[in-house]
């Protein structure tokens, strides 16, 4: 018998430097860029498909959902100068600037759809508007995906082939959830199938990813990340339950039958 194996660095040190961004800051910036970046896509479904009201909320969402992830990014940057020096060159074999592109050219694209749904004006504009925001909706939502495995970190470089498929049904829940949350009950049949699919698609991609990773998912299942890991997924569970259940009767009351009216005189 040998002793079990300990995993230790130089004069106590971390074996990889820590990562430099604020958690808040960059953690918003994800879960705000998969809202907006599915919000587009299900929003353009919802639009073909005749939900006006819910399309047109979630148009407007996911303009303020860019908005806020890119105001998160920039001030974990510290100087706002830092986001835009990045648009001086298109390296397509960094996250960061095909990132800072797809956040720049995404964000007008929306903000057009969104306020030709508000306003009514322009519909034709409105609907390439819309149809562009959903092309780059996926990519928005998914490329943090490749920008976290893209590290030195062995948990999140480990997990480069999952990765991407976690945060696609992570964000397609979230828009969903926003869809069940600001869209009447009439139009709210195709945010419950994507709720159901997302969280789904999420849950069997993050299995799979800590299946594949082994003996470094540990950080995954201990401290606080575990916790949060498991909350979370307890929390998904719990969301994609719930729209199911609360499915029968969601168009509103029915109205009521008239009666078969009396005649005024008796039959001969």
């Amino acid at each position: 018998m040998v002793e079990r194996a300990s995993f230790a660095s130089y004069y106590g040190r971390p074996v990889i430097k820590a990562p430099a961004w604020e958690a808040r800051d960059i953690a918003g910036y994800f879960f705000l860029g998969g809202l907006a970046g599915a919000g587009s896509v299900l929003a353009a479904a919802l639009h073909a498909g005749g939900a006006a009201r819910t399309a047109t909320a979630l148009k407007v969402t996911s303009v303020g959902s860019v908005a806020l992830a890119t105001a998160a990014l920039i001030h974990d940057l510290g100087v706002p100068s830092r986001f835009t020096h990045m648009l001086r060159v298109v390296k397509p074999t960094s996250p960061m600037s095909v990132g800072s592109w797809l956040l720049t050219v995404y964000g007008p694209v929306a903000g057009v759809a969104a306020a030709a749904a508000v306003t009514g004006r322009v519909p034709r504009v409105g609907a390439v508007a819309t149809g562009g925001a959903a092309v780059l909706g996926p990519a928005v939502a998914t490329y943090t995906a490749v920008l976290a495995a893209d590290t030195a970190v062995p948990a999140w470089h480990g997990a480069h082939r999952e990765l991407p498929y976690v945060f696609a049904g992570s964000a397609l829940a979230a828009a969903s959830g926003a869809a069940l949350l600001l869209g009447p009950p009439a139009e709210t049949g195709t945010a419950r199938a994507t709720a159901v699919l997302g969280a789904a698609g999420e849950s069997l991609a993050d299995h799979a990813m800590r299946r594949r990773l082994g003996s470094v998912a540990v950080t995954l299942r201990e401290g606080r990340a575990g916790r949060l890991l498991r909350a979370a997924r307890t929390l998904t569970a719990v969301g994609a339950a719930l729209p199911r259940r609360g499915c029968t009767g969601c168009g509103g009351p029915r109205a009521r039958p008239s009666p078969t009216p009396v005649p005024s005189t008796p039959f001969p």
